[in-house]
């Protein structure tokens, strides 16, 4: 049986991919600071532009043999494919003070940034579990190197924070693919099956009943493997100690496109392995050790990655209902992200350009010394706690336990409600401190650089829109 190939349907990979050969041309021919940024943002565009083409046509597949596809377009995948994109130019306009510092090479940078995109799409269109497995890694190998980048670390932190973070990154990350490649193998020893559309936890009719057993298991591995991505207890420890020693842009990236990647490659196989309850106790577990630990923080960067493991709860929520959670899953992880990211650039235009991101002490008066820079992290916190004006976040609260009521998971419900309550204390805590009294350490240790104002004004604006208009997301990511 011969194989299929559309290419263009491919034209999402080939334009993130070209982005990083393009990067590497710039810098070697050029050198040339602008030209390699310039390059990155060409391509970025160009991922999303070739993303809204390939939408545009309907429903796409190549490399297929017979039904079975390896590579599939769909709404999601559109809709995650322009978040990668959207994402990577964002961290590069966050990222312009310390390039112009010298703080970061730039052609190491954009390349890398550019190669974690290529993943990303490849995840957002993955047809099968190889090459679900394989995007997820080539989105998460860069991030190594970009989180212990040592011209890009603060000068007093840079002997230990950006190396002991990387490698806390990537020994987490090496035993957590290594549980999934593990799930995954015994998924398919037990089953025969690999692409997703066929993908089950239940040996084939005719096959041996002892298979069951082994069934079970892989998919048990692969979600907890796939759980990494998005934080999710009890691998969940890298996170906070990887977000406050890495660059706060590249923490940014962390938070939002790699945590988006798992949540996609959540999305796509829990409705099919039966794992209901194992992701319940997860999100569960998730949650409530994300909401209670961030209480306790003090650095800012910590603060925000416990609440993002809280979120990850909130996330894997709904998916322990299966496919009819999935939209609702979704429409949360993109609120999510845009939210997180106006959060992290909020931070990035309140510091300088190479420090990392504080006390949360340190942001003391910072409403009345930059109030729109200020405001757009009030909004961020708002949005991520579900309150007003933060519609964004309010929606994807209420159409959470909207649908875990519907769907018979109640008790879930009540979770998700009684952690948001418990989430309030920290936002609120961490909001007021911009608007206490002034102090002179906080003042002399902050600073706003202008290039970044744009930027960050910008992400707070797109995270009005969307609460303004959350049901039309959320109508688009419903199949």
């Amino acid at each position: 049986m011969t194989q299929s190939v559309d290419h263009f349907a491919l034209l999402p990979l080939y334009a993130a991919a070209g982005t990083a050969l393009l990067v590497l041309l710039a810098e070697v021919t050029t050198g040339r600071r602008s030209v390699v940024f310039g390059a990155a943002l060409l391509g970025a565009a160009a991922t999303a532009a070739g993303t809204g083409v390939v939408a545009a046509q309907g429903p796409r597949a190549t490399f297929c043999v017979g039904t079975d596809c390896s590579w599939v377009a769909t709404p999601l995948a559109a809709v995650a494919a322009v978040l990668f994109a959207g994402l990577t130019a964002g961290v590069l306009a966050l990222s312009v003070p310390a390039l112009r510092l010298g703080a970061a090479p730039p052609g190491e940078f954009c390349f890398l940034l550019a190669s974690s995109m290529t993943g990303g799409v490849t995840v957002a269109y993955a047809g099968d579990l190889i090459t679900l497995i394989v995007g997820l890694e080539t989105l998460t190998l860069p991030l190594y190197v970009l989180v212990g980048l040592r011209r890009f670390a603060p000068r007093e932190r840079v002997t230990t924070a950006g190396a002991s973070a990387a490698v806390t990154f990537f020994l987490v990350s090496v035993v957590s693919t290594a549980v999934a490649l593990l799930g995954a193998a015994l998924l398919y020893a037990a089953t025969g099956a690999l692409h997703l559309a066929v993908l089950r936890s239940t040996p084939a009719p005719g096959s041996p009943g002892t298979l069951a057993p082994l069934a079970t298991v892989g998919a048990a591995l692969l979600v907890v493997g796939f759980g990494f991505k998005v934080a999710a207890v009890p691998l969940h420890a890298w996170a906070p100690a990887t977000y406050d020693g890495a660059p706060v842009p590249v923490a940014a990236y962390l938070s939002t496109a790699s945590k988006l990647g798992g949540v996609v490659a959540l999305a796509v196989v829990v409705p099919r392995l039966g794992t209901g309850w194992l992701v319940a106790v997860l999100a569960v577990l998730t949650m409530t050790v994300g909401n209670l630990v961030a209480l306790r923080q003090t650095r800012m960067v910590r603060l925000l990655a416990w609440s993002s493991v809280a979120q990850a709860g909130y996330i894997l929520a709904p998916l322990a209902a299966g496919a009819a959670g999935v939209p609702a899953a979704a429409a949360y992880a993109v609120f999510f992200v845009l939210l997180e990211f106006v959060a992290f650039g909020a931070l990035v235009a309140l510091r300088r350009p190479v420090a990392d991101g504080g006390e949360i002490a340190d942001y003391r008066g910072a409403g009345r010394r930059a109030p729109w820079r200020a405001a757009a992290l009030v909004l961020a916190f708002a949005g991520l706690a579900g309150l007003p004006p933060g519609l964004a976040g309010l929606f994807a609260k209420v159409t959470i336990v909207d649908v875990l009521i519907d769907t018979g998971w109640a008790w879930l419900a009540g979770a998700v409600a009684l952690n948001a309550v418990i989430a309030l204390a920290y936002y609120v805590r961490a909001a007021a401190v911009l608007y206490a009294p002034d102090s002179p350490d906080a003042a002399a240790r902050a600073r706003v650089p202008g290039s970044v104002a744009a930027a960050v004004t910008l992400g707070a604006a797109v995270a009005v829109l969307v609460g303004l208009a959350p049901q039309l997301i959320f109508d688009a990511l419903t199949p």
